[in-house]
């Protein structure tokens, strides 16, 4: 016996053994839609009594597996069911004559058979035949079963008559010995008359008639029969059939404790509809007093047909212990024989199926262990596939997953074996992924995120590198792209430096013909790959949405606040509300972004890799509005640390937008990388509104940009500063240019100014502007410009600068300094030493310390397009420095005597503090010319009435 079967299980004892075959050319889907039909009647229950006869069936049976018959009776082929097709008339007897030549293949053993002939029509097929049925075509076969039904009736008629007939064998001492093939050189030449040979031949004969009771339904009259064979048998040494006896008791024992099987889903399927209850297969039946025969065949042959009253007697049914102890017996006994290899093997099988039920997977792993190492003859490829697959089964069976899963990738290797000429690289990565659970390893990178790594690290790497080799050499490049993501992506902390650039080389070389996707990959067999989001290339610590700049950020009008929030309830407050807002507050930003605006999520990032990342295509993952995605591409340095990085984008439409995630493509690999899928990442939130678009106002002036930022103390930024510097008195205009560079019409501007804190008084109106001259140009479509005029005038009291005062006096007295239009007057102690009237460099009036300062904000409120309807506007602020220098100086007010009634005469000393040549005029005098540093004498009349003559001054150019 050459070929083992390695699906055998206890209860095959007791089945009837059927082969179904083709005969000539069937096509294999016609041959397997009626075998499937034929192995449906695996069980019957015998008429007139309550025994169970049941049928295993084959469409492959090695005949000489078929010669170990006598061994075990449910090795022996006793049914032949032949299938063929045939049309035409002329073909039946060649049909026939074939059916004949199969016959012979199994004839020593066969009880009967039958032939199926579909599309045959005429007069042979209503020739009346017990062994032939004829069918017009595969579809109109309805009898099929019934046919089956009665062929298995007329297996067990030649059984049982088999039965009776070996248990009434009357040929005195001469019972004849069965053996197996290769003991019969053996007993050639042994004394047949001697004790000895006569107990071998009735041990043998006892153990296979219990066999032909366990196939015939006679369960209890089997058990008796063994025990009786075991007690011979031992007594003369007869190990192999022994070692065949224990193990038929075991059969028999454990038909009795598991009525559902131990063959799995098969086993179990054995008892359904089955007229016998569990119970009754424990209970003595009549059956087993049907035989009578001469009392006196007791003393001749050793053998009592009533087998009755030793029932009483007899163990009977093992133990659950007793059974495995027993096989373990029958193994020993069959090791000692080289020959009987398959018989040990499968004597293995059948223990483990027993002690998986059992749950003793310790000892199930003995068993195990012993058919490792049984060495059988030179197998096959096929064969040695074969072996590994079931032993990965059993392993798996009693719950050793590790070990089932490292037989099974022996079978895989072996697919791919140097020795076969057509490697089957499917069937090799099948097995590999059938691997996968018993190394704790997914193909679901969600898997991985979930805690600590669980498995070897160092053989779970070897079994990726494995699936990648197998998916390329089977010609799909998808696959390679797929594993090998998944193998940097899950195995990155265990991978060294040289291993993280030869895995990264060899992924961008299969991602030059096959770039990686995110598609669902389906897998030969049914089951789909999941994509392997990159997210650990770039490692994201952070990720936080950006508020607009101040310039562009929406804000809502104070009159239409309230409204919203009126029209959600119509209570002040409700508990459910609260609740929802509280939930909302985790993710919802409180800040807005604009319809078609330009909009920032910065990201905190750090390559974990040995060499410089390079990440393409890197966008945004947005849900809720429509939101064109900007992509990125970076360059990150070797093992850098947080890095940030901002992706940008453009909401096209209005609502709630919710940033999900990023993608981003690297080593050829495209990922969506979700934030719910980012361990340990930071956010503030990711859902925030969109508000309608709003226009966008860009301002320029004709002043330059100034070197001062202004800090206003509410903390608004100021989008632009400029500056200026003017002597005191004077005016200058700041001119404007308000461009509208959105995509919305500008409809509305207000302009306000707000002066920054300062201890300088002013006189008059330090900024004034004509805003009707502007608003008649809008609305002011995109594209256009706006001119706005502000006109600046700095008036203010330089009299207290005490410094600048005792330069510009010579003589000691006292000096009395005014502004042009200061009624008030200071008196500025003297000065210890007397300097002359052009005061030296570094006290001049130029300098910046008799300077004064001004700092103002012009806010831009504007607005306009759908934004406007819904109430938002946006403010732009212009930052405005202004350095004040002191111009005109009276150092010496005097009068002289009235020579009328009706006007007075002021004489003023004026000092020119400038570094330019003033001019000084007054109402009704001539124009005074002042050179720089020059102090001279003007003379003012006043009238009578009260009206005073006012001078004005102008400096020209240098």
């Amino acid at each position: 016996m050459s070929v083992p079967d390695y699906m055998q299980c206890a209860e095959d004892h007791q089945t009837l053994l059927v082969v179904v075959q083709p005969v000539g050319i069937v096509s294999e889907e016609n041959f397997f839609r009626i075998y499937k039909r034929i192995s449906s009647v695996s069980q019957i229950s015998v008429r007139d009594s309550q025994r169970v006869l049941y049928i295993r069936y084959r469409h492959h049976y090695p005949p000489e597996n078929n010669e170990w018959g006598d061994f075990q009776t449910h090795r022996k082929v006793v049914g032949l069911i032949t299938i063929t097709d045939c049309f035409s008339a002329k073909d039946w007897p060649q049909t026939f004559e074939k059916f004949h030549v199969q016959k012979e293949i199994y004839g020593s053993t066969l009880y009967d058979s039958r032939l199926f002939v579909f599309g045959l029509q005429g007069e042979i097929t209503e020739q009346p035949r017990t062994d032939v049925a004829f069918y017009p075509n595969y579809e109109d076969c309805e009898a099929v079963e019934k046919r089956i039904e009665d062929f298995i009736e007329s297996l067990f008629i030649v059984l049982e008559s088999k039965r009776l007939d070996r248990a009434t064998d009357k040929s005195g001492d001469k019972i004849p010995l069965l053996c197996v093939p290769f003991e019969k050189k053996d007993f050639v030449g042994l004394d047949t008359d001697s004790r000895h040979y006569k107990k071998r031949c009735q041990g043998r004969m006892r153990k296979h008639v219990g066999d032909l009771c366990l196939q015939a339904g006679m369960l209890q009259d089997s058990l008796v029969h063994y025990h009786m064979s075991v007690e011979l048998l031992r007594s003369v040494n007869d190990f192999l059939w022994l070692g065949a006896a224990l193990e038929g008791l075991c059969s028999a024992s454990v038909i009795c404790h598991y009525p559902g099987g131990t063959g799995g889903k098969t086993g179990a399927r054995r008892f359904q509809g089955s007229s016998l209850p569990a119970e009754a297969a424990n209970r003595h039946r009549p059956g087993a007093q049907e035989v009578l025969i001469d009392p006196g065949a007791l003393t001749t042959n050793g053998i009592n047909p009533d087998t009755s009253a030793e029932i009483g007697r007899a163990k009977n049914c093992l133990s659950p212990e007793d059974i495995i102890d027993k096989y373990k017996e029958a193994i020993s006994y069959y090791s000692k024989y080289k020959n009987a290899g398959v018989i040990e093997l499968e004597a293995c099988v059948k223990a483990v199926r027993v002690l998986a039920i059992q749950k003793r997977s310790m000892d199930a792993s003995e068993f195990l262990q012993n058919a490792v190492y049984i060495n059988l003859r030179q197998l096959s490829e096929e064969e040695k596939i074969q072996r590994y697959s079931i032993l990965s089964e059993l392993y798996e069976l009693i719950g050793f997953h590790r070990k089932s899963a490292f037989f099974k990738r022996v079978a895989a290797m072996q697919c791919v074996a140097p020795s076969i000429s057509e490697p089957g690289w499917r069937a090799c990565y099948k097995l590999l992924l059938e691997t996968l659970p018993g190394y704790s390893l997914s193909l679901d990178p969600k898997d991985f995120s979930r805690g600590t790594h669980r498995g070897w690290a160092a053989v779970q790497m070897r079994l990726l590198h494995e699936l990648v080799y197998a998916s390329r050499r089977m010609g799909n490049p998808a696959l390679s792209v797929r594993h090998l993501s998944f193998l940097l992506q899950t195995m990155l902390d265990f991978l060294s430096d040289q291993e993280k650039k030869d895995v990264t080389q060899s992924l961008e070389n299969y991602t030059c013909k096959c770039p990686g996707t995110m598609e669902l990959l389906t897998l030969p067999g049914g089951p789909t790959l999941p994509p392997v989001p990159f997210t650990k290339l770039p490692i994201v610590r952070r990720v936080k949405l950006l508020n607009l700049p101040t310039s562009l950020r929406p804000q809502k009008m104070k009159s239409l606040l309230g409204q919203n929030v009126s029209t959600k309830s119509p209570f002040i407050y409700s508990p459910i509300i609260a609740h929802n807002r509280g939930e909302e507050r985790n993710k919802k930003i409180d800040f807005q972004w604009v319809q078609g605006d330009v909009c920032e999520v910065q990201l905190m990032v750090y390559n974990p890799m040995p060499f410089e990342l390079r990440v393409e295509n890197m966008g945004l993952l947005t849900s809720g509005v429509d939101f064109e995605s900007l992509p990125a591409a970076l360059s990150l340095p070797a093992e850098s640390g947080l890095y940030p990085v901002t992706l940008v984008g453009v909401p096209q439409t209005t609502g709630m937008i919710t940033v999900n995630g990023y993608h981003t493509t690297v080593f050829g690999v495209f990922s969506d990388c979700l934030l719910d899928n980012l361990p340990g990442v930071k956010t503030s939130g990711s859902t925030v509104e969109v508000i309608p678009a709003l226009p966008r106002l860009q301002i320029s002036t004709s002043l330059p940009r100034s070197a001062h930022s202004l800090q206003p103390s509410s903390g608004d930024e100021i989008s632009t500063n400029v500056s200026v510097q003017l002597y005191n008195g004077e005016a200058q205009q700041l001119v404007i240019q308000l461009e509208n560079i959105g995509t919305e019409p500008l409809e509305t501007l207000e302009v306000t100014s707000r002066l920054l804190t300062t201890k300088e008084k002013l006189y008059g109106d330090f900024l004034s502007w004509n805003l009707e001259e502007t608003l008649a140009q809008f609305p002011l479509q995109p594209g256009k410009v706006a001119t706005f005029v502000v006109n600046i005038k700095v008036k203010l009291d330089f009299s207290c600068q005490e410094n600048l005062l005792q330069d510009l006096s010579d003589d000691g007295i006292s000096v009395s300094g005014f502004p042009l239009c200061s009624p008030f007057r200071q008196v500025v102690r003297p000065r210890v030493e007397s300097k002359p009237v052009n005061a030296p460099e570094g006290g001049k009036p130029g300098d910046p310390s008799h300077m004064k300062t001004l700092e103002a904000i012009l806010n831009f409120k504007y607005s306009g397009g759908p934004g406007h309807a819904e109430g938002y506007y946006r403010n732009l602020s212009l930052g405005l420095h202004v350095e004040a220098e002191p111009s005109v100086f009276f150092t010496r007010v005097t009068t002289l005597p009235a020579t009328s009634t009706r006007q007075c005469h002021l004489l003023l000393d004026i000092f020119n503090s400038t570094e330019h040549e003033l001019t000084v005029s007054a109402r009704g005098n001539e124009e005074l010319i002042l050179h720089a540093g020059e102090c001279q004498r003007l003379a003012v009349v006043r009238r009578a009435e009260g009206e005073t003559w006012l001078c004005r001054t102008k400096h020209c150019a240098d």
